[in-house]
């Protein structure tokens, strides 16, 4: 029978004690690579908990096994430790140290009942999916992949594929592809689902391959988010070394996992298949940071030898204050006690930040939530309706991803409130003052609470245009509305609230706040921009492949300068490429000056050639003001692309035309034309060796528009269009357009000036 046994010596009158130690109790020795100056001795319970004992409890443990009384036990523990122990020792260390760990049987010989560590950051609840009989045997094939030769290989060919797939490749056709073919999107994430179980696999098999045993493998609850979990806990009686391969053995097979992938989109050519390599680069840069118990955690307590980093942050945070012990805390090592330090004082502040954020922001996510879900279950209804099951399977994991973080958010904050409320009552336990001030502190919170989840408009789903800062989230908390500061009174912009007076037609109902009725309200799409006061309507926007300069003042004394400098390449059957230069006033003493300049190089034949060369300068309701407008276009037809020197010299050149385009103020409106000339002529000498004809001589087309308005006295408006469109590929057609040449000076405005040649079929300047 299972249970302290009595012996009954001949000599003796009464039965002597035999301690045993509980069922599944296994001596890990001492910690390896320990961070503690003192390293601790390591036991595994039966129920799998690891605990850490003094060398004398561990001596005391290593003693008992079923047959020494006490005295034999304290014996024992005497050579163990060279320190003297007493059996009184011994009976008082079992009674009050080790019985209540669970690791000795009680004293009626009946096994002790025991309750795992629950920390509030881990796994809750969990689900096992496979035994650690099932877990050893499936993963010992994959220990194989641990080979030094086969680690270089993999980890070498991730990084390429990383850097091509993120530098070179892209995510747009990926995510383009997915989401209109929602079986690859559902593909995509069954095979993310299925490598998040194949990260614990590299734990178990890391493990394995350092001689250790993996337990169960299941899922749980991570804070807000569904998880994968395996029982790495017999890590903790290898070395250092062995450790480190176990912690980092899950992100190894992610990489297994994208140059797989890789593989695959290199038989297939599908590019929804990149969205899980991004998915595992993703997964990696999440699971390093050591703030919670990813694997970044465990990487940090391993290399310092603290197992439980959390379990430390009170000691550290007492040893800081003055006149508090320091004694727990001195127990590390001086460089282990500096890093730790670093830890908790980073950790302490983002969970603390991290959780008011959640608790304040906590209407607005379940606001959100019910509204997505809503939109989500019509969308999902009506996908099924008309038999598009694929389609339908993306809303069912839409509705998922919606409903898990409400729900374990929620699950967080009530496991939060019932540890606190335990603790506190443990604590203070026999002392009624404590306990006291404990329910003040929690009236307190509870009023807070209330206060900051009382519907007062902050029950709103979380719109596209509020700003969501941590500012914004906790004036929320005031202010019902998050978004970002309140609008100056009597002005209206995207995602605020003033007040006005409006008209309503009195056969409708009167909108509210929890009732608003859709209207049309019209404001400034930027305020900074100068009114349109001309009597036509504004330019369109330059299009793919076009140049545009537009300098528009309307403030008196006011001087704005426009500049676009654009180099174009064409690829394509037709040439249709614009150049354009606007320069409009209607102020009093003031200056507009536009200047377009576009080089268009068609490489090979274009069957239809029509470019187009516009300046219009435009003086409405002036007053001594001046409009000057200048586009010059210069359109080549070269066999091929240049490369080497010409490829070089013209790239030179180009970067002197962007130089000489940002510093326009201070020359006259004629000596920016003839300069632009002598660029068209350096442009065409420098391509002389690919063009087939001789180079194509510059021909300009000036016109003058305006009046020098005496004083007192005003002109409705004069304006000059020039317009050259282009016949040819090969031609030079500058066009300008003033009311009245200057010498202008003020601050220069550039739009467009790109310092280099950009390959790119008939693309718009950048």
């Amino acid at each position: 029978m299972a249970g302290p046994q009595l012996a009954q010596p001949s000599s003796a009158v009464a039965p002597v004690e035999v301690p045993q130690a509980a069922d599944g109790v296994v001596l890990l020795g001492f910690s390896q690579g320990s961070g503690y100056r003192r390293p601790p001795a390591l036991v595994r319970r039966g129920d799998g908990q690891v605990l850490q004992l003094t060398p004398l409890l561990y001596a005391v443990l290593a003693a008992i096994d079923g047959r020494r009384d006490y005295a034999d036990v304290a014996v024992h523990a005497s050579d163990a430790t060279g320190r003297g122990v007493h059996p009184d020792d011994v009976r008082t260390l079992v009674d009050d140290r080790l019985r209540p760990l669970g690791l000795v049987v009680r004293a009626d010989g009946s096994q002790p009942s025991v309750r795992k560590a629950n920390p509030l950051l881990t796994l809750r609840p969990r689900v096992v999916i496979s035994s650690p009989s099932v877990t050893r045997r499936v993963t010992a094939p994959f220990a194989l992949l641990f080979a030094p030769w086969l680690v270089g290989l993999v980890s070498i060919a991730f990084v390429g594929v990383a850097y091509w797939v993120l530098w070179h490749k892209g995510l747009a056709s990926a995510a383009h592809q997915a989401f209109a073919r929602p079986g690859l999107l559902l593909m995509v994430f069954v095979v993310t689902v299925l490598s998040a179980g194949f990260h614990e696999f590299g734990h178990a098999s890391a493990l394995r391959r350092g001689g250790g045993t993996p337990g169960a493998m299941g899922f749980g609850l991570y804070l807000a988010w569904p998880a994968f979990y395996t029982d790495v806990t017999d890590a903790y009686r290898l070395d250092r070394r062995a450790r480190l391969r176990t912690d980092l053995g899950g992100l190894y097979f992610n990489a297994i996992v994208a140059v797989a992938i890789f593989g695959w989109w290199l038989s297939v050519r599908w590019d929804a298949l990149l969205l899980v390599i991004a998915t595992q680069i993703l997964q990696m840069v999440r699971q390093l940071p050591p703030l919670l118990r990813f694997d970044g955690y465990h990487v940090l307590a391993d290399v310092t030898g603290v197992p439980d980093l959390f379990h430390h942050i009170g000691p550290i945070l007492r040893s800081l204050l003055p006149g508090k012990g320091r004694q727990q805390a001195t127990q590390l090592k001086l460089w282990v006690r500096v890093l730790v330090t670093v830890w908790v004082l980073l950790v302490v502040p983002v969970m603390l930040l991290t959780g008011l954020l959640a608790i304040v922001a906590f209407p607005r996510l379940v606001a959100t939530a019910w509204h997505a879900m809503h939109v989500q279950w019509h969308a999902l209804v009506a996908e099924f309706g008309a038999g598009h099951v694929l389609a339908g399977g993306t809303k069912v994991l839409a509705l998922l991803a919606v409903l898990v973080p409400v729900v374990g958010i929620s699950y967080m904050m009530v496991r939060l409130v019932r540890r606190t409320a335990r603790s506190t009552m443990r604590r203070t336990d026999g002392h009624p003052v404590k306990r006291a001030l404990a329910g003040l502190l929690a009236f307190v919170l509870a009023g807070l609470l209330f206060f900051a989840w009382w519907p007062r408009g902050n029950y709103r789903p979380i719109q596209a245009n509020e700003g969501g800062t941590i500012g914004d989230a906790i004036s929320a908390t005031w202010t019902g509305r998050l978004g970002g500061a309140a609008p100056a009174a009597g002005t209206l912009s995207e995602g605020s609230t003033v007040s006005a007076d409006t008209v309503w037609a009195s056969e409708l109902p009167v909108p509210t706040r929890a009732h608003p009725a859709l209207s049309l309200v019209l404001v400034p799409r930027d305020s900074s921009a100068p009114t349109w006061v001309f009597p036509f309507n504004r330019p369109a926007a330059p299009g793919p492949g076009d140049n545009q300069s537009m300098a528009v003042v309307t403030k008196d004394g006011a001087t704005v300068y426009d500049v676009a400098f654009a180099l174009v390449w064409v690829n394509s059957d037709t040439v249709l490429n614009k150049n354009e230069a606007y320069a409009f006033a209607s102020c009093a003493g003031c200056t507009a000056v536009a200047v377009s300049f576009q080089v268009v190089l068609v490489i090979g034949h274009a069957s239809v050639a029509a470019p187009q060369n516009v300046a219009a300068a435009v003086s409405y309701n002036c007053l001594k003001c001046v409009a000057d407008a200048l586009a010059v276009q210069l359109v080549l037809t070269l066999p091929e692309r240049p490369t080497g020197p010409v490829a070089a010299a013209l790239e030179s050149l180009w970067q002197e035309i962007a130089t000489f385009g940002a510093r326009l103020e201070g020359l006259t409106f004629a000596q920016i034309k003839t300069q632009l000339e002598s660029y068209e002529q350096q442009i065409a000498d420098t391509l002389q060796p690919l063009l087939s004809s001789p180079a194509p001589t510059a021909s300009v087309s000036a016109a003058v528009a305006g009046s020098s308005t005496p004083a007192g006295s005003s002109v409705p408006g004069t304006a000059t269009v020039t317009s050259a469109p282009g016949s040819t590929p090969a031609s030079s057609t500058p066009a300008s357009s003033a009311a009245e040449p200057s010498s202008p000076s003020g601050s220069v405005s550039s739009s467009s000036a790109p310092g280099s040649p950009t390959p790119t079929g008939g693309a718009p300047p950048s």
